[in-house]
């Protein structure tokens, strides 16, 4: 594996949620059981889940959280439709970027784990030591950092989320349109939400609906061959911190393009 592709980037990812997203959105009918549903009872699981994706895709911001047994890639950022965005970006055991972006302004801050995935030997580790708590800081014309910051873009995010036909990434295509529908009220993170399901060719998807305030998608789980995936989206409208690095916390982004260029003549 090269460190271009030990690199942690999550275009992948944030495709592959948005997919997910999307196929929660399909045919729907309602279901019987009203209870705790509260103005969502006299819909159907159709208008709520077609109501839920609206709000999505009016958010100017909000919060992304992603994971996956299948890939150690995960997101915890927050962004918005201007391409800004702060929060990290995992890569399991290659490491953990923080990332802030503010239009092409891009800063990175790897742990150590970063390093050490990027850079063999001593030399990881002497990276590490060195640039401990200090963000890299470069514009999206360094294809790091453009590469980075693409988890970045809300819009992306939602056009994917509102194209219907999108299956989830790795599942096959339906024969014909599964019925969507209600499950029993529950709780997320503090929230009353109400579960809409829908079950296709081993593909079990459900799709949690905020029942109180505006109707926006919390969360969404998928599950198929054993393998299961998470989106949670939350903070909606909140915006992106404005807060940037103090120049004293950070170096140029070309430091890590010399460490990995002499990894490489090496």
């Amino acid at each position: 594996m090269t460190s271009r592709c030990r690199a942690v980037t999550a275009t992948a990812a944030l495709s592959c949620g948005a997919a997910l997203l999307a196929g929660a959105a399909c045919t729907g009918v309602a279901a019987a059981g009203s209870d705790g549903e509260g103005d969502l009872a006299g819909k159907s699981a159709q208008q709520i889940s077609d109501d839920a994706l609206h709000e999505l895709v009016a958010a100017h911001s909000l919060r992304l959280r992603t994971r996956t047994s299948a890939d150690p890639t995960a997101l915890d950022l927050t962004l918005d439709r201007a391409g800004n965005c702060t929060g990290a970006i995992s890569k399991g055991p290659y490491g953990r970027v923080e990332i802030i972006k503010h239009g092409t302004q891009v800063w990175m801050k790897p742990d150590a784990a970063f390093w050490k995935s990027q850079l063999p030997g001593s030399k990881g580790e002497e990276a590490a030591a060195k640039y401990r708590n200090t963000f890299l800081h470069g514009t999206t014309r360094d294809d790091l950092l453009h590469s980075l910051s693409e988890a970045c873009d809300l819009t992306a995010f939602q056009k994917s989320a509102a194209a219907p036909d999108q299956p989830p990434s790795g599942a096959p295509s339906p024969s014909r349109a599964p019925a969507l529908t209600k499950g029993r009220p529950t709780v997320h993170e503090g929230a009353r939400v109400l579960p809409l399901v829908k079950k296709a060719d081993g593909v079990v998807q459900t799709l949690y609906v905020a029942i109180d305030g505006k109707h926006y998608p919390l969360k969404l789980t998928a599950e198929v061959d054993h393998q299961t995936g998470t989106i949670l989206l939350s903070n909606y409208g909140t915006p992106v911190p404005a807060t940037t690095p103090a120049p004293g916390d950070t170096a140029d982004i070309s430091a890590l393009e010399d460490l990995l260029q002499g990894t490489q003549r090496a």
